[in-house]
Formats: structure tokens, C-alpha cells, sequence
């Protein structure tokens, strides 16, 4: 039976998030939340353009960066399900410059390459024990590489940016432990390789068009720039100058970890399509039990290389998982979902309470301590 929505409780969260506003930690938000599918809370507040005052908009636009990932993630099952794509499948069969991939071991202030142990799957890419990493996470002889090479610059293409990252060592020995990283990137590569299209091309007709997301893609048209959700020019906290995604540019590099633009009713739409078990409005994306497989821990006994995943937590093809109603520092149960992106947007699915949630705003710097907010807010609204 689906938890119900506490009037009061709703009515707090509205007044916490708006008192945030006003106190300018973040410009506007938008959010939602959803019990037994339906969306029953939907709300705006503060400004879509802070240097404009140009009021938040329920169809404004947002960069939502990393929540990507589980669009991306899932976009390479329906490749699956069609046969086109398995999990085992190795990386170099696609790229064949991934073949006697090398991995950096740091000693004593030396840095030596040993071959990898074994070559980088598909599931690899999914699940983040691909071996990669992220230049921002850190200062190790491997990040520092990335960061020379500018690893993700959005002037090259999908398939340029896998010659350039096959260029560089490993990290970690694939399927060794979780580490958040470029990985679905390169799946988003690699759905352009199986499919023949390019990833926004692949992502618009199998996923976006069948489940009306009009508004998302890797760019935002000129007429829909009145509708882009902006930043604070500078960070409230830090004071330090705050740099995000131009909408405005359509790039060669289709980031399938954290390129696309959208808004909350394309998201929550996407959202209500996991929480159906693969299907909305009569159409189908993926099988009830792919979505299953999504959902569920592939990391096990794994060890987690960073502290992006929280206690409490495993992680899903492309998703976090919860594996434990407690440790975790915010409520919830287990089989839980959730992801995030680094520009402050946010969302939850927690398929035991039959309710999913969302929000969006442009805060980089504010994002964990909203993401936070915003799911003990929800959590507390639940009979």
C-alpha cells in the first residue's frame, strides 16, 4: 500500500526550501514527488536567472550532469534485450586501442605500469569497476594525467575521447572495486558502435521520444534558451567564481555520464517509467525484470575506492542501491534507488513506499547538503 502524502509536512518542506531562497544559498528549485505513480506535489521557487530575476519556471531547464548516467545505463539494456549487446561483452571488442590496457601502481613516490589482470566488460562500465576515474576526485598520478589531457573537453567526439582515455593507465584493475568514473562515457560510445547512431540520436528515438522527455537532449535550442535554469555568478559559501555546462553550445562530445539538459516533468516522467517496472502510458522501454536487474547490488562484496557511495549503499547498473534500512545518515528502505549530479540536481525511488522524488536546481557547491535536506523533508512526509 502507498504511504501517504502529510499535508503539513509538504507544506514545511515547501517553507524550508523557500527560506533557503531567500536567504540566497541556492537562486530557485523546482520539485516533486510522487505516490503510486501519480505526481502529487509539484512546486517552484526563487528565480530561474539570478543576474535577471526572471522567475523559476515549472518547465525551466536544468544541466543534470551525472543523472545522465541512469538514462545512458539504461539505454544500453534495451540493447540487451534486443541481443545487440551483453554484459560480458569485452571493451576492446569495441575499441580495440583498450586491448593490453596497463594499470599505474604508485610506490614510494614512482609511478610503474603492470598489465591489467583482465580487460575492462560492458558491466564493468555499468556498475563503475571499469578501472577509470574522475579528474575532480582526486590528486593520484592517474587523476593528474586526466587532468593534463583534459579528459572530457566537449570540442571531440564520443569516439576521439576513447582514443584519448585508452592513452592513459588504468587506475584500478577492472572489477576490482567500485570507482566513479568516466565508464559511461565510454558506454555511451559504445551504444553508438552497437547501434550505428549517434548516442543523442540513440537515447531521443528509444528513450526520450516513447516517453514525451520533449525537452531533453545535449544542448538546449535558442528558442528554449529563456527557459535555461542559472547559477549564482558566484558561490554563496566559497565566494569563488561558479563555472557549468553552456546549453546554449551543441558539443561533439555527447557526455553519457554527465552531458544532457532537461527538466523535472521529462525527469519525473523517466522516473515514473522505472517505478512502472519499464513502461508509461502504454509504451514499453524495457522489461519488468531488466528493471530489476538495474536496481539490484552487482557490486556485493566489492570494495567502494571512494566515498561517493554512503553507508548503507551498493551499486546498480547506473543507479546507487540501498542494501541496509540503516547506516545510511538519511532514511529510507531497502531497494531504494537514487543518483544525483553535480550541479544540484537530485532524485529518489523507493519502490517499498511506492513514492519517488526530485529535485532540481543550479548549486554545485550546495549539492550534498540539499540532496540531504531535500530526502529527510520527503521522508517526513510520508503516514
Amino acid at each position: 500500500m502507498a504511504a501517504r502524502l502529510n499535508a503539513p509536512a509538504l507544506a514545511h518542506l515547501s517553507a524550508t526550501l523557500r527560506s533557503h531562497v531567500e536567504r540566497g544559498r541556492i537562486p530557485g528549485a523546482v520539485a516533486a514527488i510522487a505516490r503510486a505513480g501519480q505526481v502529487e506535489y509539484f512546486e517552484t521557487f526563487g528565480v530561474r536567472d539570478p543576474s535577471a530575476e526572471a522567475k523559476m519556471p515549472d518547465d525551466a531547464i536544468f544541466r543534470i550532469y551525472s543523472m545522465t548516467k541512469p538514462i545512458v545505463s539504461l539505454a544500453a539494456l534495451v540493447l540487451m534485450e534486443e541481443g545487440a549487446l551483453q554484459m560480458n561483452d569485452p571493451l576492446p571488442r569495441f575499441f580495440p586501442e583498450f586491448a593490453s590496457a596497463k594499470v599505474a601502481v604508485e610506490d614510494a613516490g614512482s609511478v610503474r605500469l603492470v598489465p591489467a589482470q583482465r580487460e575492462t566488460t560492458v558491466h564493468d562500465l555499468l556498475r563503475h569497476t571499469a578501472g577509470f576515474t574522475y579528474a575532480f576526485l582526486g590528486t593520484n598520478a592517474v587523476q593528474k594525467q586526466y587532468e593534463a589531457a583534459q579528459i572530457g573537453d566537449r570540442g571531440i567526439g564520443n569516439r576521439e575521447f576513447c582514443k584519448q582515455l585508452a592513452a592513459l593507465p588504468l587506475q584500478d584493475h577492472p572489477g576490482t572495486g567500485f570507482q566513479y568514473s568516466h565508464a559511461t562515457d565510454v558506454l555511451g560510445a559504445v551504444i553508438e558502435a552497437v547501434s550505428g547512431r549517434t548516442l543523442g540520436d540513440f537515447l531521443r528515438e528509444r528513450i526520450f521520444e516513447p516517453l514525451g522527455m520533449k525537452d531533453t537532449a545535449f544542448s538546449v535550442p535558442r528558442e528554449k534558451w529563456q527557459r535555461v535554469a542559472e547559477p549564482f555568478a558566484k558561490d554563496p559559501d566559497s565566494g569563488n567564481e561558479v563555472t557549468m555546462l553552456d546549453a546554449r553550445i551543441a558539443p561533439r562530445f555527447e557526455s553519457g555520464g554527465g552531458g544532457l539538459f532537461g527538466t523535472t516533468h521529462d525527469y519525473a516522467r523517466f522516473l515514473a517509467m522505472l517505478r512502472n517496472q519499464g513502461s508509461l502510458d502504454g509504451v514499453r522501454v524495457v522489461s519488468r525484470k531488466t528493471i530489476e536487474w538495474m536496481t539490484s547490488d552487482h557490486l556485493g562484496s566489492l570494495p567502494k575506492y571512494n566515498d561517493l557511495l554512503i553507508p548503507g549503499y551498493g551499486f546498480g547498473l547506473g543507479v546507487a542501491v540501498r542494501t541496509h534500512t540503516g547506516m545510511a545518515p538519511q532514511p529510507g528502505s531497502v531497494g531504494q534507488f537514487f543518483w544525483s549530479g553535480i550541479g544540484g540536481t537530485s532524485f529518489f525511488v523507493d519502490p517499498a513506499e511506492d513514492v519517488f522524488a526530485l529535485l532540481m536546481t543550479q548549486g554545485p557547491n550546495q549539492r550534498i547538503f540539499f540532496r540531504n535536506l531535500f530526502r529527510h523533508l520527503v521522508y517526513a512526509a510520508l503516514d
